[in-house]
């Protein structure tokens, strides 16, 4: 249920349903009913009028619905009061997003980033939440002391258990950003993949790395991000960074718990934003993932919302320069079956710049891509006339790793042997060969 609050929307109220019914069946729910109501205040009792909430009521009933999804951030108060008028169990959208974030966290930290979501999410709620809180518990002095509320020593523990999480995942951020500087250190370039849920991030990523990652046409079917080397023109190595995907919306808590993981965004060399581009609603999808990057510190520079650079924000991410460019990935192309549609895509495509359409599933444009990649990559790359002692095989094995090997040149005519490189390579690659192998 959508309570259609009026005003300026980035997207359509039925494209907003459809999207709240894909969520539930995202978590194997089974949609009995769907319905927008138009409310023109939110009521602080219960969000929708008191007419709307018996209409709603009638149809949970017909339907005898268990749970009842409102497409809307509830406050506790209003929680509380729609499932009494309607008998059933009420989640909004967050609470719903952060059921399915619980069930497809896959590893250690996605877990207990989900957990400190929750967490947090559940404590303004215990008032809800609990039916035994008026009663009262004697203690001992350490647990709180006698006549301690139960709601104030369950709040007690969620705040325990959110600062241990917090601890631990404090040690996980050191530990990404101890791997992100040996990253840094090592001539490889890293790329990330961000993008609205379901635009095929996973399934482009899978397409470029040869990996099996799951994809499916599912909301939030990658949560935990994942990295994969990939083989470019002209650069033999690169890695390729997969991530959860955003939402209209996205709980702030869940930005929170997650920072930790998606600001490997910003160590990227290069940020690609994969958009579907044959959704009704892609161009509100890509004002929602610009805001979660603006809120990370990786929104683009330009007023028009083009992609660009800009600057990491000052306390997070003091000293770590500017964030990589975006460039954009129209996805499923495939699926344009109007042939005057898919032009104006493509001519759209090249007045923009900087804009790969492809589709991951086919394989179209995956090549074109790849090539764009490396030359956004290779941008910059400088000619370097190096000598090497001819025994030096490591050495040259690196450039022709790293670089672009113009002109290899073998001397044996004096009493050493040397071989004279051509390479065209970045300067930060430059400045790792001369660290690695002298010169």
């Amino acid at each position: 249920m959508h309570a259609d609050l009026g005003g300026r929307q980035r997207r359509d109220v039925s494209a907003r349903l459809e999207e709240a019914r894909g969520l539930a069946l995202a978590i194997g729910l089974d949609v009995v009913e769907t319905g927008v109501w138009r409310v023109r205040q939110s009521r602080p009792a219960a969000l929708f009028g008191s007419g709307q909430v018996e209409e709603i009521g009638a149809l949970v009933a017909q339907a005898e619905a268990e749970l009842v999804v409102v497409d809307n951030n509830l406050t506790p108060v209003q929680q509380s009061n729609l499932e009494k008028a309607w008998s059933a169990k009420v989640i909004d959208r967050t609470g719903l997003i952060l059921e399915i974030f619980g069930e497809r966290a896959a590893t250690a930290e996605g877990r207990l980033q989900v957990e400190l979501a929750h967490l947090d999410y559940q404590a303004g709620r215990l008032v809800r939440s609990w039916t035994h809180l008026e009663r009262q518990r004697g203690g001992f002095g350490f647990l709180g002391g006698p006549g301690e509320t139960q709601i104030e020593a369950d709040r007690r523990m969620i705040r325990d258990r959110m600062a241990r999480i917090r601890r631990e995942l404090d040690q996980v951020t050191r530990t990404r950003g101890l791997h992100r500087a040996r990253r840094q250190r090592a001539p490889w370039p890293v790329i990330a993949l961000v993008g609205y849920t379901n635009a095929g991030k996973s399934t482009l990523f899978n397409r470029l790395t040869g990996a099996d990652v799951m994809a499916q046409d599912m909301l939030f079917a990658t949560l935990d991000p994942t990295m994969r080397q990939i083989s470019l023109p002209g650069i033999d190595k690169a890695i390729l960074s997969d991530t959860v995907g955003f939402v209209s919306d996205l709980p702030h808590q869940l930005i929170a718990a997650f920072r930790a993981t998606l600001e490997e965004v910003l160590s990227a060399d290069l940020i690609l934003h994969v958009r579907d581009i044959a959704h009704p609603d892609t161009e509100a999808q890509k004002a929602d993932v610009l805001d979660v990057l603006a809120d990370l510190g990786a929104a683009p520079a330009d007023e028009d919302g083009s992609a660009g650079k800009a600057e990491a924000p000052d306390a997070a991410h003091e000293g770590a320069g500017p964030v990589a460019p975006i460039i954009e990935i129209w996805n499923k192309a495939d699926l344009i079956e109007d042939p005057e549609r898919l032009a104006a895509v493509r001519a759209r495509a090249e007045q923009e710049g900087n804009v790969a359409i492809v589709s991951a599933l086919t394989g179209e444009g995956v090549d074109a891509l790849r090539r764009m990649l490396s030359d956004i990559l290779a941008k910059g790359h400088r000619r370097y006339e190096i000598t090497l002692d001819g025994g030096n095989g490591a050495a040259l094995a690196w450039l022709h790793a790293h670089g672009d090997v113009l002109l290899e040149e073998h001397d044996t005519s004096g009493e050493t042997a040397t071989v004279h490189v051509s390479v065209r390579i970045a300067p930060a690659d430059h400045e790792r060969f001369l660290r690695l192998h002298g010169g």
